[in-house]
């Protein structure tokens, strides 16, 4: 399983970490990462100690849940690659129940649910962005590059995929550019400078501001931001070093104060432009980042 698709679903603002098994066309989900949510334990060898009884425990009682259990290689705590079990999911189902209460419950619930959304088609699209070569065509650090973004993960789930929009809108009660004005304004934006990493982020947060699709500026924004620091200083975000409760409030106050999104972003940059994992780990974040609370 070389080249492992990895993807990170949250429950409870936790990670659940899963890899894509090819082969056998199925995702195989972290138990550690499913016995911590389960626990609500944040100490990695106190989880793993509980794994090890529960997983004791129920090989004496020959559950089912055992015996699926396999084994593959994915990033510990302290930075490398160890094999550590994993189950698929009719096997996180089975473990799940065997957690009393309602929080087993509810993950069960979420777990299982099975996301024919627009946000679950559109990051898959994202996910599958990597792989194009259309990712090679995209005009970088132009409006036309993000217009070309946002047809792409939104192709055929929006009717205004691609479409810069033709009414206003605000959010949390700040107004978005005005519609009417919004072609010159991305004129401007689209003039702005992308030398240094202050002026690419003072064009990200300009971007922002002008917010030109009426859904999904935010998931396309961010790629779009990547492209440009590959392009132009040869970095990326490891969206996964920033924390949701972080990006949304460096985001909030950015028109008036920029400097702790720049810190933010800055104290995350990685020069793994290339890395298929960190792309689509990018993309987990990124797509987290957007769920409602």
């Amino acid at each position: 399983m070389n080249q492992q698709k990895i993807s990170i679903r949250f429950f409870n603002d936790r990670e659940v970490r899963a890899v894509w098994d090819e082969e056998n066309s199925k995702w195989w989900f972290s138990v550690l990462d499913i016995v911590s949510v389960l626990t609500d334990q944040d100490d990695y060898t106190k989880t793993r100690n509980y794994w090890k009884y529960l997983k004791a425990k129920l090989k004496k009682e020959n559950s089912e849940v055992v015996s699926v259990t396999t084994q593959l290689k994915i990033l510990a705590p302290d930075g490398k690659k160890r094999l550590t079990d994993m189950l698929d999911q009719k096997g996180i189902v089975a473990l799940g129940k065997e957690f009393p209460g309602k929080k087993a419950n509810r993950f069960i619930e979420w777990f299982t649910y099975s996301d024919e959304s627009i946000d679950g088609k559109s990051k898959s699209k994202a996910y599958a962005l990597y792989e194009s070569s259309f990712i090679e065509s995209i005009e970088v650090g132009t409006t036309k590059g993000l217009q070309q973004i946002h047809a792409y993960l939104f192709g055929g789930l929006y009717d205004f995929a691609g479409q810069i929009r033709q009414k206003n809108i605000s959010k949390g009660g700040f107004q978005f550019a005005v519609s009417r004005f919004l072609g010159d304004t991305l004129q401007q934006i689209e003039e702005m400078p992308e030398s240094t990493f202050d002026d690419i982020i003072d064009k990200y947060v300009e971007m922002n501001i002008a917010h030109p699709f009426m859904e999904g500026n935010g998931r396309s924004a961010r790629i779009w931001l990547d492209l440009i620091l590959k392009k132009r200083l040869k970095k990326c975000v490891d969206w996964s070093l920033i924390s949701k409760r972080d990006y949304m409030n460096a985001m909030v106050i950015s028109p008036t104060n920029s400097q702790v999104l720049k810190l933010t972003i800055q104290h995350a940059l990685t020069d793994k432009i290339n890395d298929r994992e960190m792309y689509m780990k990018g993309i987990d974040y990124s797509y987290y980042y957007e769920e409602n609370e």
